[in-house]
């Protein structure tokens, strides 16, 4: 308690020119920040590249028609990025994330991407990403005190 009465009143002093920091749960501000940075980010790319943003979500249906899996990523100027890939554990080995997968790599590849990145933790699904050819390019040690988190990446 002691120690984040000091450290607000780090911040506070930090902030006496008039701003503030505030916690807000409006999904609006998170909006605004996110096109700040996407704006400055546009500034040191090249022409080709500016404009290039599209959310992509693949869905997995059952014959009911009820999601059971599923792609959800997008494509910022010459990558895609793999933000989740799950499918239904009691479907899992049956090939339909593969085919997600390929799917994605197949929409990446027709807008030029020239990469793919994701991440995965340690008992989530490694062994499949490198089955179709993505490699570690770095790891993070102590997520949920006995895991690690690797991020890949697969060239097109």
């Amino acid at each position: 308690m002691e120690h984040d009465l000091h450290h607000k009143a780090e911040i506070d002093a930090f902030l006496s020119d008039g701003f503030t920091i505030q916690r807000t749960e409006d999904g609006e501000a998170a909006k605004s920040i996110s096109e700040k940075l996407y704006s400055f980010n546009l500034k040191h790319f090249s022409e080709d590249l500016k404009g290039r943003y599209e959310e992509i979500t693949l869905t997995l249906l059952d014959a009911n028609g009820d999601i059971r899996g599923g792609l959800v990523g997008e494509i910022c100027w010459n990558w895609m990025e793999v933000k989740i890939l799950m499918v239904d554990e009691d479907l899992r080995g049956g090939g339909h994330g593969s085919s997600l997968l390929r799917e994605g790599e197949r929409i990446a590849s027709s807008r030029s991407c020239d990469f793919i990145k994701l991440d995965t933790l340690s008992f989530q699904a490694r062994g499949f990403y490198e089955k179709h050819g993505y490699d570690v390019f770095g790891t993070l040690e102590n997520v949920g005190r006995d895991h690690r988190h690797f991020y890949m990446k697969k060239d097109l």
